[in-house]
């Protein structure tokens, strides 16, 4: 099996050690991603732009999207996230958790993390 790493240059990659995405299998794994802005709606729109382009990059969408994982320091900003998750997934959305935890700087007020399917793999 081939593994495929596509590296984002985010500033993270190179200081932690990992990449945006890994393919392996006809699967593509989005590392945990956050974005910036002043309200989480906004840092979730930005994460999801990126996550967005990520997948492009890999040869899929948010509509190859089987598992997504949100993280939020507080739990109760989640719901504002919820109308910009919707318009993101569409009709068919993923299988989701929604975790409470620290995120790596206290300005990050979500994090998502998505796990896709190649179209034609399955």
């Amino acid at each position: 099996m081939s593994i495929t790493r596509i590296h984002s240059g985010g500033a993270f990659e190179s200081k932690i050690g990992y990449c945006r995405v890994v393919i392996a299998g006809g699967w593509v794994h989005v590392a945990g991603t956050v974005g910036e802005g002043d309200t989480v709606a906004e840092q979730c729109r930005a994460a999801l732009d990126t996550i967005s382009k990520a997948l492009a990059e890999a040869g899929c969408g948010f509509g190859d999207v089987v598992r997504v994982t949100y993280m939020l320091p507080d739990r109760a900003e989640f719901e504002p996230c919820w109308p910009v998750l919707r318009e993101a997934f569409g009709a068919e959305p993923p299988a989701a958790t929604m975790i409470e935890c620290g995120l790596i700087d206290p300005k990050f007020r979500i994090e998502i993390e998505v796990t896709a399917l190649l179209p034609g793999a399955g």
